[in-house]
């Protein structure tokens, strides 16, 4: 009987330091720092829906800057093609300039933004990493239509409905910059295109 109970008690405690570890596993996968920041800027602003929308504008253009300075630096590295990794070397400069200016206004805003890569930039620079030579090129070619395209959709949007007058101007004048990226890289493709 006594065997019976001390048995029983291992195995309750067996399982117990089993629960505890699953636990712990549980609490260390970190959050997407996109959502961090959108959760801060929501707890800050939650009765100013105006204010909410507008930082969660400067969240995107924070998460596109930190995506295309990643991939710039991945094109430079990983590419062989001299027009491809140039491409690179001014999506890192261009959008390194972005992220400052980016930063600097929504600090004046009280905004919190990511300061690493999102889960959905994580993905995209992972899925480009895996390829390689012209796969890569055309791929990266790909990424930098779409991107550019969605990030110009976002601007134009801001430049029209943003609330503050500073987030406003900002979108407005940045549109035309990403119009030249985005131009730029579908040149980029119709040459990759044909080899």
């Amino acid at each position: 009987m006594k065997k019976l109970l001390l048995a029983g008690k291992a195995i309750l405690g067996a399982g117990l330091i089993i629960l505890f570890l699953q636990s712990c596993k549980n609490e260390t996968k970190q959050e997407d720092p996109k959502e961090v920041a959108e959760d801060a800027n929501e707890a800050k602003f939650d009765t100013i829906d105006s204010k909410e929308d507008d930082s969660e504008f400067l969240v995107d253009q924070a998460e596109i800057n930190l995506a295309e300075i990643e991939i710039g630096k991945l094109a430079q590295t990983k590419s062989t093609n001299p027009e491809v990794q140039k491409f690179g070397k001014m999506l890192v400069d261009e959008h390194t300039k972005s992220a400052s200016e980016v930063s600097a206004l929504a600090k004046t805003k009280n905004f919190t933004l990511p300061t690493t890569l999102t889960e959905e930039g994580k993905d995209e620079y992972n899925k480009l990493n895996e390829k390689s030579g012209v796969d890569f090129d055309k791929k990266f070619a790909d990424m930098m239509i779409d991107g550019h395209e969605k990030a110009i959709d976002k601007l134009q949007k801001a430049s029209k409905d943003a609330t503050d007058e500073d987030v406003k101007l900002w979108a407005t004048n940045n549109i035309a910059g990403l119009t030249a990226h985005l131009e730029h890289a579908k040149l980029l493709k119709q040459k990759l295109d044909k080899k």
